[in-house]
């Protein structure tokens, strides 16, 4: 791969109004940022779970603040890795538009609603559909992932919508996809995925414009794969202390174990100057992040031929050196061990689970039997944007992935309880 062919301003969709000689306005890259900000999609984010339920007065994250954050030190890395060494400069334009992008084919409950989906058809009724698909529309199905819904929402022409999704430019689009290959292609062993099979076409399209080999990831993929790691590892942590799931002493050993013996008595001295442990932890916060923000942008640099080459591989946070590496894998091993296990998390995750799937089996037997009048009634709470009567089972399936993955996790609910009868609008 080469820069020059993979920095580009063309955008998916407008291909044919494109200028080459770079007389726009304003950045066409800040014009991604800004056209995600105002996206309903992203608005969203703001009601979708990010590792803990909402607890009142306490904030914590969500996917809304957590994708914010994501940019910001994605900005960050793009700056600095941009400039030096052949590497172009203002890529953190182009890495904080796509961090904005990340999260957003998330399914309500994360994760949970993930699993939900896919056990539906690998465990429930939608097992019956498996010879109604082809081997990769099947494997879509079985292995759903909020990566590849996300490139379905900023590529796909919805009915009514137009070409092209969102819009974006080529570089913007291809920097989420950390997955280069459909579900039925994946390593094996691997279940994450970066496209359905219904929008391979498109991927291939971005794909041969900016000379990326098949099978290889973008080359700022791995900044905005640092930026997201850099964010939910530290962030989960702060957010836990919030929580008082980890203590105060706990959550300041983690963090200094990320800097140098010689820098420690300082940072504890400048941490030591206000009294408010939150106020603490923020600043031990912000300092983390800072030194994997220049560990993350030495590594890419020093990689950046084996980047280009496609033949680097791992995340950039396990090339760094082995005190930040060791480091970050304590807090892994923390959060999996106390945050991610537990009962505040499990509670969400569990309702999650019940709620998305019981969604998929009454919302695909309203798509696969359009004729029964229960059937009918329900459909037409559907946005007509989702093709329901797709001439495939498989675009019926993915008009409901669609309508499902794009709700808010309260929206969910609230149709969950209307659908029961738990909740009625005059009760």
């Amino acid at each position: 791969m080469n820069w020059e062919q993979l920095i580009t301003t063309m955008r998916f969709g407008l291909e044919r109004y494109h200028r080459a000689d770079g007389q726009e306005r304003r950045n066409e890259f800040q014009r991604d940022y800004d056209r995600l900000v105002f996206s309903a999609p992203f608005r969203r984010l703001q009601n979708k779970t990010q590792v803990f339920p909402l607890p009142g007065s306490v904030f914590v994250h969500n996917r809304l603040t957590h994708s914010l954050e994501v940019s910001c030190v994605g900005r960050s890395l793009g700056n600095n890795a941009g400039g030096t060494g052949g590497v172009p400069s203002g890529l953190g334009d182009i890495v904080s538009a796509a961090c904005l992008a990340h999260d957003m084919g998330n399914p309500p409950f994360g994760h949970s609603g993930e699993r939900a989906i896919q056990t539906w058809f690998s465990e429930g009724k939608g097992r019956e559909l498996e010879g109604e698909m082809t081997a990769a529309e099947w494997a879509d199905c079985i292995c759903f992932e909020g990566n590849a819904n996300a490139f379905r929402i900023l590529t796909h022409q919805y009915r009514g919508r137009r070409q092209g999704g969102f819009v974006l430019t080529y570089p913007t689009v291809a920097s989420i996809v950390k997955y280069p290959f459909a579900a039925i292609d994946s390593p094996k062993g691997k279940k994450k995925f970066g496209f359905f099979d219904a929008d391979r076409g498109n991927w291939e399209q971005i794909r041969t414009r900016l000379g990326i080999p098949e099978g290889v990831r973008y080359p700022l993929v791995w900044l905005v794969e640092a930026a997201d790691d850099i964010c939910y590892e530290i962030m989960d942590m702060e957010d836990a202390h919030k929580l008082r799931i980890l203590s105060t002493e706990e959550t300041k050993a983690l963090l200094l174990n990320f800097f140098p013996p010689e820098r420690i008595g300082h940072i504890t001295s400048v941490m030591q100057m206000v009294d408010d442990t939150n106020e603490q932890i923020a600043y031990l916060r912000s300092c983390v992040i800072g030194e994997l923000i220049d560990a993350c942008t030495q590594v890419f640099a020093e990689q950046q031929e084996a980047i280009l080459e496609g033949n680097f591989s791992g995340s950039l946070i396990k090339h760094t050196v082995p005190r930040i590496k060791e480091a970050y894998a304590a807090c892994s091993k923390v959060a999996v061990e106390r945050i991610y296990r537990s009962q505040e998390v499990l509670d969400v995750e569990l309702a999650g689970y019940k709620i998305i799937y019981m969604l998929m089996e009454e919302l695909m037997q309203a798509v696969l039997h359009p004729e029964k009048t229960y059937s009918q009634q329900l459909l037409q709470r559907i946005p007509q944007q989702y093709d329901t009567s797709a001439e495939t089972v498989y675009g019926r399936t993915l008009a409901i992935l669609d309508y499902i993955s794009g709700m808010t996790d309260v929206y969910a609910l609230d149709l969950y309880q209307k659908i029961t009868g738990i909740s009625l609008p005059m009760v």
